[in-house]
């Protein structure tokens, strides 16, 4: 079904690539329709001409991928099969662990397939697939951050109204409402993206269809309209960013107003790694909107997309197994049930007899 809808898809986004650059070629001049060409694929950078270090590059960033997928894979199966767990806080994390599984398999398998094969092309799919799940795993992020962050300020602000506030039916709610605002978003940006043909280079530099690179090739329209919609959704994001602020400002006064250490200790255990993964997806923006993309420098394009892409998922799971110590005794008892079953069974078996 998935590969269907897939291949549905790609025939009704290029049909309506065709049928829009066929009704602009109809309003231009033979010289200038001798110019134009239809961009069905783009090309993206490598980051080295030597086989020796594409192949170097594709290893590290494998090594990287499958400690992502593991950290996060293991933080949700823990979630899930441990019942201690089973509260908001870690129905909010299992959530973000899910955004960033889906937000590092966005760009990283592309490139680790591209640096082993030696082809840099995208198709126009592929690169429409990749811009809107960029922006859907980001924005579904942020909406879930403000939730995560609402939870701890329930708790800690108001702990005997926590029970009432956050309820089952409110945490599916929250958690849905997350991942269909970003859907939504997502829509708006790529449908307005690739509404219209590409015209100019189709070689992007970057190692996956960046959004800056994308507009680069995109024709005038897009870009007023673009414009509009980023001024827009910039006031939104102001506001987020805002709720986030407020709220852990409120968090952190109340903590330090505790007349118990270990109450102190307790509740900074709890929310200090939502913070760190805050301030991480705080940096990770920061860099993308103030750092000016490079054509020259592919190193500097590599670290700089590195930070967003790659360093948040990376770095979330190791931040809350070493930060929790529910999540440690839990991914504990995966691991040992994963690779010790039959040391354990012969234990119980001797104990028995």
């Amino acid at each position: 079904m998935a590969f269907l809808c897939i291949k549905v898809f790609d025939s009704l986004l290029e049909f309506s690539i065709l049928y829009s650059y066929c009704f602009k070629m109809n309003f231009k001049t033979p010289e200038v329709e001798s110019n134009d060409t239809i961009i069905m694929e783009f090309f993206l950078m490598e980051f080295s001409s030597i086989r020796e270090l594409q192949v170097l590059h594709a290893i590290l960033f494998l090594l990287i991928y499958i400690a992502a997928l593991m950290g996060n894979l293991l933080t949700v199966i823990a979630i899930v099969t441990d019942p201690h767990l089973h509260s908001p806080m870690y129905f909010f994390l299992s959530n973000l662990s899910l955004l960033d599984l889906g937000c590092i398999s966005v760009t990283l398998p592309k490139f680790i397939v591209n640096s082993l094969t030696g082809n840099q092309a995208i198709s126009l799919l592929g690169c429409c697939a990749q811009v809107f799940f960029s922006i859907f795993f980001a924005a579904t992020e942020i909406a879930l951050l403000m939730t995560m962050s609402y939870d701890r300020f329930v708790a800690i602000c108001h702990p005997l109204h926590y029970g009432v506030t956050m309820t089952l039916f409110r945490c599916l709610w929250a958690a849905t409402g997350s991942w269909v605002s970003g859907l939504i978003y997502s829509a708006l940006h790529t449908g307005n993206m690739f509404r219209l043909p590409f015209s100019g280079s189709n070689v992007i530099h970057q190692f996956f269809c960046d959004i800056p690179h994308i507009l680069k090739v995109s024709s005038p329209e897009v870009h007023d309209t673009e414009d509009v919609l980023l001024v827009a959704s910039s006031g939104l994001v102001l506001i987020c960013f805002g709720f986030l602020i407020v709220s852990y400002t409120y968090i952190f006064s109340a903590v330090f107003k505790m007349p118990s250490v270990e109450g102190r200790y307790k509740a900074l255990s709890t929310c200090s790694p939502q913070l760190i993964i805050f301030l991480l997806f705080i940096l990770a923006l920061m860099v993308t909107v103030l750092c000016p993309s490079s054509d020259t420098s592919p190193v500097q394009n590599l670290l700089i997309s590195m930070i967003y892409t790659i360093l948040p998922p990376f770095m979330n799971p190791i931040i809350y197994s070493l930060r929790n110590t529910k999540i440690k005794v839990a991914l504990g008892k995966i691991i040992k049930t994963m690779f010790f079953p039959k040391k354990e069974m012969s234990v119980f078996e001797t104990i028995k007899k």
